[in-house]
């Protein structure tokens, strides 16, 4: 008599459509690529970003964060010229493409690049070309989300507000606000997200990562938002968590960098399911791949793993990811059907 055969083991995570909607433009680059632009142009990269990679990071305190900007911004520092940025994008897109990306929205901070190449402007014209050429040689749809960075006065994301509304509905979709949550105050950037929200953009501040749920309350009060980067903890707070799941305010939760950085101690602390077991709308995104060493399939796998969630939640967060996105309704609508058909198919042997 034969022995039985061996369970089925689980779905193909990367043949999963997908929405992903937390990726930073540096932080989306190659590793391969870093090193090969580092060397053409004979910049020492740190250890962290070579023999070290990918590093360990930590941002319980304010000298953790510091350490992480600075290796973003040597990074940052190596994207010389147009082909580079074009390279970037097209790089971005087949890699999300191979992990069963269907639609992306990448944050951007002109600001950071627009003293190399010609000013905010003229680099939001280069990502944007550099966008079109990357949707037609991949397939993949793809966005902008432009950035403030809330290290710098909020005049000058008042500025760059006002640049994301000029370029709304041309492949400018959303207005958010990153960096170190735990500087300056968020409330002062309230008028910024108010020029953004006049011209229909998508609000979308980081928040609810490095601080608490009282964060959390400030963007949703001052800045309207419309989806929270991170947003994780949101859990402490039922009530706050109620609030969320009530007003449709999405989650771009984002598992490997979240421990990678502190907030958590393990994958398993990351609290997933407390946020699904609410209601929550969740995203899952891979943030800054070139930092963490993860990418967007990879953020459905550790969860799958640490939490031991079924094919059918998983399905559903990235239905969540379609339902929470910018992409227009065919795009949606396809990978709808691709995720009915990869839940409908057999797991892998």
């Amino acid at each position: 008599m034969p022995p039985p055969a061996a369970p089925a083991g689980p779905r193909d995570l990367r043949a999963l459509p997908k929405a992903h909607l937390h990726l930073h433009f540096t932080g989306s680059m190659r590793h391969t690529t870093l090193l090969e632009l580092a060397e053409r142009d004979g910049i020492r990269l740190p250890d962290q970003l070579v023999a070290d990679w990918p590093p360990q990071l930590s941002a319980a305190d304010e000298k953790g964060w510091f350490r992480f900007q600075r290796l973003y911004d040597v990074a940052r520092s190596v994207l010389r010229t147009e082909d580079d940025v074009r390279r970037l994008v097209r790089e971005a897109a087949e890699d999300d493409v191979l992990d069963g990306g269907r639609w992306l929205e990448i944050q951007v901070d002109p600001s950071g690049y627009a003293a190399r190449f010609g000013g905010i402007t003229a680099f939001t014209d280069l990502v944007l070309d550099a966008v079109a050429e990357a949707e037609r040689s991949t397939g993949l749809g793809i966005a902008l989300v432009v950035a403030a960075n809330r290290t710098r006065h909020p005049l000058d994301a008042r500025t760059l507000a006002r640049l994301a509304a000029q370029y709304a509905g041309r492949g400018v979709v959303g207005f958010g606000l990153s960096n170190d949550e735990r500087r300056g105050s968020t409330a002062d950037f309230e008028r910024a997200f108010a020029i953004a929200e006049r011209a229909g953009l998508l609000l979308t501040p980081h928040g609810g990562e490095l601080r608490g749920p009282e964060h959390v309350r400030v963007c949703l009060d001052a800045l309207h938002a419309d989806r929270l980067g991170h947003g994780v903890r949101s859990a402490e707070d039922p009530a706050l968590l109620e609030r969320i799941v009530t007003a449709g305010v999405a989650l771009e939760v984002c598992p490997v960098s979240n421990v990678a950085l502190g907030v958590y101690s393990d994958l398993t602390s990351v609290p997933l399911p407390t946020l699904l077991e609410a209601g929550a709308t969740v995203a899952l995104g891979a943030d800054d791949p070139l930092l963490f060493g993860s990418r967007l399939a990879g953020q459905y796998a550790t969860m799958r793993a640490a939490h031991d969630l079924p094919d059918t939640t998983l399905a559903e967060l990235a239905r969540m990811s379609f339902r929470a996105s910018r992409a227009p309704s065919d795009v949606v609508a396809a990978g709808m059907a691709g995720i009915d058909a990869w839940l409908a198919g057999p797991p892998r042997d």
